[in-house]
């Protein structure tokens, strides 16, 4: 008898997390024991459920998948992670696996291949959809420093650069050069399209 692999939702969208649950159950071997609309919630569902793999969006309230991530790596170990969402961009991708996940895979995946997905995560394989590994390989890595991804992320909201500084403690002249430099390598001609192409990129 082929053993039962736990599984937990994470999506802030109900009618999302109620479909996957739906597809995942027709498997004879997967059980939907727990779901959740937040990323802070995560972790404690997936320890009460005994859960072997935890199906994350990337877009939540309290944590994001990728936060997400991480703290199941660090306090549940025994639990993998597979991304699941709207979002495949390339940058979430990488930073989805920095952060520990074992899987990423974009909702309009076939319910058999997410199944599959779901059963090569829990054997300890990584799994990734093909066309977003290319694409990550080809787009490369974030070339935002830390303090640049901190002042478009700030810039996003809108705000002066005396407001901007005053949130991150830093100098005008300091905001100033981190926003050129970041407008400089995203090609973008403003903060707030600087600010786009990373999110779209995934590198926010």
């Amino acid at each position: 008898m082929t053993e039962t692999i736990r599984l937990l939702l994470a999506d802030d969208q109900a009618l999302v997390r109620g479909a996957l649950a739906a597809l995942l159950d027709l498997e004879a071997d997967l059980e939907v024991v727990a779901q959740v609309g937040r990323g802070d919630e995560v972790v404690a569902a997936a320890r009460a459920g005994l859960v072997d793999v935890a199906l994350l969006d990337v877009e939540m309230p309290g944590l994001d998948g990728i936060q997400v991530a991480s703290a199941l790596r660090e306090t549940l170990p025994s639990c993998r992670s597979l991304i699941v969402t709207t979002f495949g961009r390339p940058g979430y991708l990488r930073r989805a696996m920095e952060a520990g996940a074992s899987g990423f895979v974009v909702k309009d995946t076939p319910s058999g291949q997410l199944a599959d997905a779901v059963r090569r995560v829990a054997s300890g394989l990584r799994v990734v959809d093909p066309a977003l590994a290319a694409e990550s390989l080809a787009s490369g890595s974030s070339p935002l420093t830390p303090r640049e991804t901190e002042v478009i992320v700030v810039a996003a909201q809108g705000g002066s650069i005396t407001d901007i500084a005053r949130a991150l403690h830093l100098s005008e002249g300091t905001v100033r050069n981190h926003l050129s430099s970041a407008i400089g390598k995203t090609g973008a001609r403003n903060r707030s399209e600087a600010a786009a192409i990373a999110a779209e990129k995934g590198w926010l």
